[in-house]
């Protein structure tokens, strides 16, 4: 009684192209698309803003840290 049979599923399909017609289930499945295409590309920006690219040039700079004593008392 919980479970539904393959065509419970196939008789709730054909009502609900009757009821919406096909062409609207269409533009529904595309817009869907969009939705999620726009998600991932959106959590693809967000990850390399909160990783931002190194930059490179090619030089090294050599330094030496010394410590300044102060003489406050």
């Amino acid at each position: 009684m919980g479970t539904f049979s393959i065509w419970h599923w196939l008789i709730v399909l054909l009502i609900v192209m009757l009821v919406f017609g096909t062409k609207k289930l269409r533009n529904i499945g595309a817009d869907l698309g969009g939705a999620v295409r726009g998600f991932k590309e959106g959590m693809r920006g967000a990850s390399e803003e909160a990783n931002p690219p190194q930059q490179v040039t090619g030089h090294t700079i050599d330094a030496e840290v010394k410590k300044e004593e102060s003489s406050k008392v």
